[in-house]
């Protein structure tokens, strides 16, 4: 076979959406020996979960050691087990993942890591006289998760670190935001909690649309699950409920959910439709409830708003079947 005989049967596969460009690409880096990290653009094994769960189950032996005898321990005998076992799984993590056949288990140690390092925080925290359960504190010691493993992500280029710089961004987010407005004398926590949950949602969903377009593409259907469920969910929250409801947000949702279940065309992602259409299901039970219950009757608005929902499911199972259902579609 030529090269353009090649190439033309590349064409051909691509056309019928057999192969994509992700795949080209990563074979092309391959041949030229470049290092891919594998941990994150396959599909984890059943060894790769064995080396997780073992990982979390460190975790929990470690936190159940430190609660059964917390009481009879010394200061630097907790910070020495908790602290001191997230750094030294870190570096444990560093050394194997020099090794590409033992770099599996090195994440399983960053997980350790990750999972105890905030707890030797707290202990340190905790013993030099802070209050470890003011959002002061806890920015503190989010931010000092985060900037970690955010560099770790730059110096050694592991997708694993994205993972954990997306969840202590996170934290810091909710945090920081907390200490510099919460707490105000007549102001609304939750309102504020579900304005920052809407930007949260909206930006793990600009995250996942950015890594679709390279290696880490495989974190972009988890993105796009969590993003809209925080982003739809804050917002049909905040259209609250009668007498105290939002008009403004009960007016745009509609929007906002058939937009995300259109959206779901163009970007392939099962999670925009499903949830777009749990959420819309869900709003047009509550516009029932509020609205139609005492002026059509409860027997006769349940039974539009269960025709309402055959229909959605119905408009769900049509775009998935006609769009969504190919053998390439990244985005669960």
């Amino acid at each position: 076979m030529d090269k353009e005989e090649l190439l033309q049967q590349v064409r051909n596969l691509a056309a019928e959406n057999l192969i994509s460009k992700e795949e080209l690409t990563r074979a092309y880096d391959e041949a030229f020996g470049k290092k891919i990290d594998l941990a994150i653009t396959k599909k984890p094994g059943i060894t790769k979960i064995l080396y997780y769960i073992g990982g979390a189950i460190v975790f929990l032996g470690i936190a159940i050691l430190i609660w059964q005898n917390w009481s009879t321990l010394s200061v630097a005998t907790k910070i020495i087990a908790t602290l001191g076992s997230g750094i030294a799984a870190y570096i444990v993590g560093v050394l194997f993942g020099r090794y590409e056949k033992l770099d599996p288990v090195g994440q399983a140690f960053y997980l350790i890591s990750a999972l105890v390092t905030p707890i030797g925080l707290y202990v340190v925290f905790d013993n030099a006289g802070f209050d470890v359960g003011s959002h002061g504190t806890q920015s503190l010691i989010s931010g000092i998760l985060f900037g970690t493993y955010l560099l770790s992500f730059v110096v050694f280029r592991k997708n694993i670190f994205t993972i954990f710089s997306i969840i202590f961004g996170t934290w810091l987010f909710f945090a920081f935001t907390s200490f510099l407005i919460g707490g105000k004398p007549h102001f609304d926590e939750l309102n504020f909690f579900e304005y920052r949950a809407l930007t949260t949602g909206l930006v793990y969903i600009l995250l996942g649309y950015s890594f679709s377009k390279n290696e880490k593409h495989p974190l972009t259907g988890p993105l796009y699950g969590f993003g809209i469920l925080g982003f739809l969910g804050a917002a049909l929250a905040l259209g609250g409920w009668e007498p105290n409801q939002n008009i403004f947000w009960e007016l745009i949702y509609p929007g906002l959910v058939l937009g995300v279940i259109f959206l779901s065309v163009y970007l392939k992602s099962k999670a925009f439709l499903t949830f777009g259409s749990i959420y819309l299901m869900v709003y047009i039970l509550k516009i029932t409830a509020e609205y139609f219950t005492d002026s059509l009757g409860w027997p006769l608005a349940l039974a539009l708003a269960g025709l309402a929902l055959i229909a959605i499911g119905y408009f769900s199972f049509y775009l998935n079947r006609k769009y969504l259902s190919s053998k390439n579609t990244k985005n669960i």
